[in-house]
């Protein structure tokens, strides 16, 4: 008997279709129109139909074909029947990109419960209702492949991300929790943890960003990622990620005042 890891593949375009949620921005849209280029046929998920149609259109120069299928990943009745709708009219799901998500920063002195729930709902169990039927597809067929979007916000705790950052944390436990069987299902499941991307979410952090990354190259990273199946996480960029896993090492007395220091939080006075 095959063990996991001598089972996992990367879907080709030969296999099927990639779905791509979260797609009407950001890494999502980028991906897709890379993925484009090397001959898939790409579904685009959001709840933006507009925004879909213009990547749609997008897609038109490449190789491949980019189809929208807007739904809002929060609703998972709707998720499902996206799902079956894309096996139907467009072909087998052999990718899937589990990218939606939101950034909504929490002041701490002043939290809004409201950014919590949103945050919870879209990237926590906008990727279960994503991924329980999209599993469901893949497993007669013995084979597939799976990426959530996570973050290293989902490191350690940073400032502003309490609620984004505790999704990202709970994303990546779900993927190794995951990890073990789709393994005996023929699933390759991955956890793809950006740094910072400048994307339309990351224009408000009131602190530096190192090592923004472009998002077309933030897209090239992903997609290399998703052609490396043997991976279980794919981090960028390396220099600030390995960063990051450093400091997941440090003792809090450490942690705390290097993370506010670097940030400019300690420069901060008492609200």
């Amino acid at each position: 008997m095959m063990t996991g890891a001598a089972r996992r593949r990367a879907a080709t375009p030969a296999d099927g279709v990639a779905w791509i949620t979260g797609a009407s921005s950001g890494i999502g849209a980028a991906l897709a129109r890379l993925l484009a280029t090397q001959g898939w046929k790409v579904a685009i998920s959001a709840r933006s139909h507009d925004r879909l149609l213009e990547i749609e259109q997008q897609g038109q120069a490449h190789v491949g074909v980019i189809r929208a299928f807007p739904c809002d990943v929060t609703d998972a009745a709707a998720v499902a029947a996206t799902v079956r709708e894309i096996e139907t009219a467009f072909g087998p799901i052999a990718l899937g990109v589990l990218n939606a998500g939101v950034y909504l920063p929490v002041d701490g002195t002043d939290p809004d419960l409201d950014a919590f729930h949103t945050s919870f709902a879209v990237n926590l169990g906008g990727t279960a209702n994503a991924l329980v039927p999209l599993i469901a597809a893949m497993k007669p067929r013995g084979k597939g492949q799976i990426a959530i979007t996570a973050s290293v916000a989902g490191y350690r705790g940073l400032p502003t991300s309490a609620a984004y950052g505790a999704t990202k944390a709970g994303l990546i436990n779900l993927a190794e929790a995951m990890r073990f069987d789709l393994d005996r299902l023929g699933i390759t499941l991955q956890v793809i943890s950006p740094g910072f991307v400048d994307t339309p979410a990351t224009k408000g952090n009131p602190f530096p960003m190192p090592d923004l990354m472009d998002v077309e190259d933030a897209a090239q990273a992903y997609a290399k990622g998703l052609n490396q199946p043997e991976r279980f996480e794919i981090a960028f960029p390396a220099s600030f990620t390995w960063k990051l896993k450093l400091m997941r090492l440090l003792p809090d007395f450490l942690y705390f005042p290097l993370v506010a220091r670097t940030t400019g939080w300690s420069k901060r006075g008492r609200s």
